[in-house]
């Protein structure tokens, strides 16, 4: 009887090279960073490398001495390949590839394969496959080579190699039709989002840096059922979940894409229909990740995010996550946020004072009523029940007296 022979795909190994600017920048945490993204792509660093120089080499990313090294480095260390800190344009990739004799891949290739790993949705899918052929259509030409040798493994999943064999006019045709199959999508959200709004169901939107603790939360609070990992996108695909406050109003929670340092463009433009459930939101709910050395730096990448989306002027209450994991007690400050508190999505912690928030958020947006409703409009009284907070209650003769706070929209109707 033969043997079974058990394939087992094999581990890249990762030398990570990045290009420091400045003295004081943040290029060994965003390497770090690096590190963190190849593992959850499921390779291996063996090596992190960092040049100092005016600016990154506009031919080959890094100058001639430090490729000698690097190739010499990832020789001895056995590595697969190099990957660098910065999106590589087509020449920078060509030339550094020729010169170090083994596959090279940048940060927003990197990213891409983990995002086509993860999209587990229809749109989740449409939005990978079309930020990576956008990606791809610019580096079609003159890099047929250096594309055929790549034989697999980290940056060729998704649309893959098959992709990169056809020219640029398919692939042009591609993303004009996978950008229909988008639009409708987004027709689909935005009808969606205008009977939520009919309905005055007030919508919190879940923002925060990657691995901030947004899903854990949002599962914490309605049973989701969404992927929690302690990795970078364990989450892709936005979720919506109904949730009942105290009181008995109810909100829509709704958890975005985790944002990251040096977010590819190419992701931003195919994943804005997405991203921009925050612009329509009520309230934005900023998670950070309370016991990451790099708090403050996420929350500005964050921030500057919601700027480029043009998501500004909304009500934001931040919640220093993972208080759990602090073994000293370190005060966070958040001076953009109109309130902050401080929970554990883990374990439940003080979640009742980030409820009791949203609640007083809610409430100072809506109207004091007053008034004696006949019998025969009770069903207005349920409107205020589902979407506004009932404060008395009382049947009297001439009718049911009613003092509630409402939202602006069930005001009119009343």
């Amino acid at each position: 009887m033969s043997e079974m022979i058990e394939i087992k795909e094999q581990e890249e190994r990762f030398v990570l090279v990045s290009v420091a600017v400045s003295d004081g920048d943040d290029t060994a945490e965003s390497l770090d960073e690096l590190e963190e993204l190849a593992a959850t792509a499921g390779a291996k660093t063996v090596a992190k490398v960092i040049q100092n120089r005016e600016s990154a080499h506009p031919g080959t990313y890094i100058g001639k001495g430090k490729i000698d090294e690097v190739r010499e480095l990832a020789i001895e260390l056995k590595a697969t390949g190099v990957v660098c800190d910065d999106e590589l344009s087509p020449a920078q990739l060509k030339n550094l590839e020729d010169a170090i004799q083994m596959k090279v891949l940048d940060r927003t290739v990197l990213i891409l394969d983990i995002f086509a790993r993860r999209a587990s949705t229809r749109e989740g899918k449409i939005q990978v496959e079309l930020a990576q052929l956008r990606y791809r259509a610019t580096r079609l030409i003159g890099l047929r080579n250096s594309l055929s040798r790549l034989g697999g493994g980290i940056g060729t999943r998704g649309p893959g190699e098959k992709k990169l064999e056809i020219d640029r006019r398919l692939v042009k045709e591609r993303i004009s039709q996978l950008k229909q199959e988008l639009d409708e999508i987004k027709k689909n959200r935005e009808t969606s989002r205008s009977l939520r709004s009919k309905n005055s169901i007030p919508v919190v939107s879940i923002v925060g840096y990657t691995n901030a603790g947004k899903s854990t939360l949002l599962n914490h609070l309605t049973n989701a059922g969404v992927l929690e990992e302690d990795k970078l996108f364990a989450t892709l695909d936005p979720t919506t979940r109904k949730l009942e406050l105290a009181s008995g109003q109810q909100v829509l929670l709704t958890d975005t894409v985790g944002f990251i340092r040096k977010l590819p463009h190419h992701l931003i433009e195919a994943f804005r229909s997405t991203l921009e459930e925050a612009k329509y939101a009520d309230i934005i709910l900023h998670v950070v990740d309370s016991a990451n050395p790099n708090a403050y730096k996420q929350m500005h990448i964050v921030y500057e995010t919601l700027k480029n989306l043009g998501i500004q002027d909304k009500v934001i209450i931040t919640a220093f996550n993972k208080q759990d994991k602090l073994t000293t007690d370190i005060i966070l400050k958040d001076f953009k946020a109109d309130y902050t508190v401080r929970i554990s999505a883990k374990t439940g912690n003080d979640v009742d004072k980030l409820l009791e928030l949203i609640e007083k958020v809610l409430n100072e947006s809506k109207i004091l009523v007053e008034k004696v409703f006949s019998y025969q409009e009770a069903g207005k009284i349920q409107a205020i029940r589902k979407y506004g907070q009932l404060l008395e209650e009382e049947y009297r003769d001439d009718g049911i007296y009613v003092k509630a706070n409402v939202p602006k929209e069930i005001y009119q109707s009343l």
